[in-house]
C-alpha cells in the first residue's frame, strides 16, 4: 500500500484566542504599494481576527466599531483607515503553477459602517485575497497586547516578521536586500533612502521596541556588496524565562516612560504623574474594595478594548466575594477579565 501523503498544515487550522490573533505569512511579508499607518495595520489585523472562522468564504463579516476603535474616543480614525485599506494595493509572493510569482491584490472589499458611535462595521475580504489565505501554510501568531503596545508601524511589522519565523526549527535568521526590507516595512517612496537614515529612523527604534516587548531577542545586521550596504540579516532567538519575565513586567507598566526605561533612564520618569488614559474609578465601586494599581486598569483597557473596565471589576469582586482573597489582586482581576471577555464577546 502506498504511503499516505501527509496533508500540509494550513494557516486556517490555527485559531485566534482572547490574547492572540493569527495572520497568514503571505500578509506579513507583503509589499505595500500604498503605504499604511500603524493604526491601519492594527485595525486590519483585528478585521482578520473577527473574520477568521469564515475568512476563506464569500461572506460579509462584522465587528463592533468599539473593538476597532480601541482606546480612542473617536470613530473618525476608523473611517480614515478603512478608506486607506480599500485603496491599498499590495504585492504578495505566491506560487503560480509551481513557479514563484508576485500577485497584486486589494486588502479590503466593500463595507458598511453603521452611523451610531457604538454600531457595527460590515466588510468583505476580496476574492483573490481569500484564495491566498486559504492556501497559506505559514502564519504569525500575534499577541494583541504587544500589537497595541508597539508605537510605530515599523516596530509592528518587524514584530510580525519575527513571529512568522520564530517557530522555524532549523532557521534563526533571514536575509533581505534593502529594497525588499523597505517594501515589507512600508517605507514611503522617497523616504529613508540612505542606509544611515533607514537604520536610525526605522530599524534601530523598531528593534529596541520588539526586544523590549516580544518573546524574542532580535538583531538586524547590515551586509555589504563592495563598499555599499546591500541588505541586512535579521536574526532572532527566543527569550529565556528571565527575559520573558522582564517583558511581562514591561507590558504591565504604562507606556509613559517606556522609551526612557529602555534607555536606562528609569529614575527620570518614575515620579512623573500618569497620563489619564482611563476615566476615574466611580465612587460606588470604592465600597466594594480598595482600588487596583493604575497600571492594572491601563493594562485592562489595552488588552480588552471596548469593555467597561470598572463594570468588569464589579463582576470580579462579586464573583470572588466568598472565595479566599487572592495573593495578587491585580493579576487575579486581569485573569478574570480574560475569562469574562471570552464569555461576553463584543
Amino acid at each position: 500500500m502506498a504511503e499516505e501523503t501527509k496533508k500540509p498544515y494550513s494557516s486556517l487550522d490555527a485559531k485566534p484566542n482572547a490574547d492572540s490573533l493569527v495572520k497568514p505569512g503571505e500578509l506579513v511579508d507583503l509589499v505595500e504599494v500604498t503605504p499604511l499607518t500603524l493604526n491601519d495595520r492594527r485595525i486590519y489585523n483585528l478585521m482578520l481576527e473577527h473574520a477568521w472562522e469564515d475568512i476563506d468564504k464569500p461572506v460579509v463579516h462584522h465587528v463592533s466599531k468599539a473593538t476597532l476603535r480601541g482606546s480612542h474616543n473617536s470613530n473618525d480614525r476608523i473611517g480614515d483607515s478603512v478608506e486607506r485599506l480599500m485603496r491599498a494595493i499590495v504585492k504578495v509572493s505566491v506560487l503560480k503553477d509551481g513557479e514563484p510569482a508576485i500577485e497584486r491584490v486589494q486588502l479590503l472589499g466593500g463595507n458598511i459602517e453603521l452611523e451610531q458611535a457604538d454600531g457595527m462595521f460590515y466588510y468583505e475580504i476580496p476574492q483573490a485575497l481569500r484564495r491566498i489565505i486559504k492556501n497559506s501554510t505559514v502564519f504569525a501568531r500575534l499577541q494583541k497586547e504587544v500589537m497595541f503596545a508597539l508605537s510605530s508601524k515599523y516596530a509592528l511589522t518587524l514584530y510580525e516578521m519575527v513571529q512568522k519565523r520564530g517557530n522555524l526549527r532549523f532557521k534563526s535568521s533571514d536575509k533581505f536586500t534593502l529594497d525588499e526590507l523597505r517594501g515589507i516595512l512600508g517605507v514611503p517612496k522617497g523616504k529613508l533612502t540612505t542606509w544611515s537614515n533607514l537604520q536610525l529612523r526605522a530599524l534601530t527604534p523598531a528593534v529596541d521596541e520588539v526586544n523590549a516587548l516580544s518573546d524574542y531577542d532580535v538583531t538586524i545586521t547590515p551586509y555589504k556588496e563592495g563598499r555599499r550596504v546591500a541588505g541586512v540579516i535579521l536574526a532572532w532567538n527566543r527569550k529565556n524565562a528571565a527575559g520573558q519575565s522582564a517583558v511581562d513586567r514591561e507590558l504591565e507598566f504604562s507606556k509613559v516612560g517606556r522609551k526612557a526605561r529602555r534607555a536606562g533612564r528609569v529614575d527620570a520618569v518614575v515620579e512623573t504623574p500618569q497620563i489619564d488614559t482611563v476615566k476615574p474609578r466611580p465612587a460606588w465601586l470604592a465600597r466594594a474594595g480598595q482600588a487596583l494599581r493604575t497600571e492594572t486598569y491601563e493594562t485592562a483597557k489595552l488588552r480588552f478594548p471596548g469593555y467597561d473596565i470598572y463594570h468588569v471589576e464589579s463582576e470580579w469582586r462579586n464573583w470572588s466575594r466568598d472565595k479566599e482573597p487572592p495573593k495578587d489582586p491585580d493579576k487575579a482581576y486581569l485573569a478574570f477579565f480574560r475569562s469574562f471577555a471570552e464569555r461576553n464577546q463584543l
